[in-house]
């Protein structure tokens, strides 16, 4: 049976990684979440002292980076991977906000992702893959069957997650979030190595008035499209 490659592009909290679940769940393709990667190196970074509001130590963590091991083992309860950082299940820490507030700046270092998109080219090397970031489809997959470039407002956004966080038992105000939605924009879309842009090729999907369904089923048809070409 035919595979493609879905490549889901996007702004932080549009919803990708919910998507991307999804969709590789029904067509029973492998999910990655590179969002997760980059989370995970981040807490490693935070974990040993490397960055904080006032300090960034990038060189040490280029040094470091070769004892940084990322996998993704199935949860079977859950039904998707969840992220290991060398060895331990790190899923729900790389979710907080204080990760949240340095990812971006841990995203801009080359050598972060010559490593990541190295490992995540592997992941896709068969097809059958639904993976989603902020480069798959320019980046990581140029040659994608499917790329989906998402958007939506930053106040939709920003309350989305706040939501999230909030159902986690999180601490935080919608001010807060709305301020790290709207740095993390700034970041993703003006650092030097490989920015979040749109794909040309990529199918623009605003989901600021979508449901999760209504989204679902638009872009699910897309798939078939690609799939009966």
């Amino acid at each position: 049976m035919k595979k493609i490659t879905i490549a889901i592009d996007g702004y932080s909290s549009t919803g990708k990684s919910t998507l991307a679940k999804k969709l590789a769940q029904t067509l029973n393709y492998i999910y990655v979440d590179t969002g997760a990667m980059y989370r995970a190196v981040t807490l490693y970074a935070l974990q040993q002292g490397m960055i904080s509001k006032d300090t960034f130590d990038s060189e040490l963590l280029i040094h470091k980076l070769k004892e940084v091991s990322l996998d993704f083992i199935f949860n079977e309860n859950l039904g998707f991977a969840e992220m290991y950082l060398n060895g331990v299940n790190v899923e729900d820490e790389i979710r907080s906000m204080e990760v949240s507030n340095f990812v971006s700046k841990i995203a801009t270092v080359p050598e972060v992702r010559a490593k990541l998109v190295q490992q995540q080219q592997v992941y896709g090397r068969n097809k059958g893959v639904v993976m989603d970031g902020r480069d798959i489809g320019t980046v990581v997959f140029p040659n994608a069957e499917l790329k989906i470039f998402m958007t939506a407002s930053s106040e939709v956004r920003a309350q989305r997650r706040y939501l999230e966080l909030i159902e986690k038992g999180a601490e935080v105000t919608l001010e807060e979030v709305l301020k790290n939605v709207q740095q993390r924009d700034e970041m993703d879309t003006n650092r030097k190595d490989a920015p979040l842009i749109q794909a040309v090729d990529a199918v623009v999907v605003d989901n600021s008035e979508l449901t999760r369904e209504e989204q679902f089923d638009l872009i699910y048809k897309l798939v078939q499209e690609r799939l009966a070409i």
